[in-house]
């Protein structure tokens, strides 16, 4: 694999995000504030529970033997465990980490970040993953993809 699509990989892109939601609220906070109890707390959960959902993909990529790196492609269609309920659970980990952040940082001007992170991961990574899953597995991920939806 070429050293720029090691760089290209989703958690290279997540902590662009968090450096910039620290950024912006480390340098132009802007008056602006989620009060920081409650979104302390909620950011902690969210961070908390992004990283559960990646432990349990991860279990699951190791139990099957198959790359987690993706811009390969899989030797498995994993659909057991927490893949039974999202078919991208690491990414949705990734979006609720950088959520959580956020929300710890008490960056409210980075809130869009979110939604800009998922459509670059969508782009990037999901839409080339599912089109070599579906050339791989054909039947077996169409009918998955049916059953299971992409993010929740």
């Amino acid at each position: 694999m070429s050293p720029t699509k090691w760089i290209d990989m989703p958690p290279v892109w997540l902590a662009l995000f968090i450096a910039l939601a620290w950024g912006q609220a480390t340098y132009y906070p802007m008056g602006l504030s989620f009060g920081y109890t409650w979104a302390g707390l909620l950011g902690g959960v969210l961070v908390g529970g992004g990283l559960v959902l990646m432990a349990l993909a991860l279990a699951e990529f190791r139990k099957a033997r198959t790359t987690i790196v993706p811009h390969n492609t899989p030797s498995a269609l994993i659909q057991s465990g927490i893949f039974s309920r999202t078919r991208n659970p690491i990414y949705l980990g990734d979006a609720l980490v950088l959520a959580g952040l956020i929300l710890r940082f008490d960056a409210v001007l980075a809130l869009p970040l979110v939604p800009i992170f998922v459509w670059v991961i969508e782009r990037r990574f999901i839409a080339p993953e599912e089109g070599r899953m579906r050339r791989e597995f054909r039947k077996t991920f169409a009918l998955y993809e049916k059953k299971v939806r992409r993010w929740v």
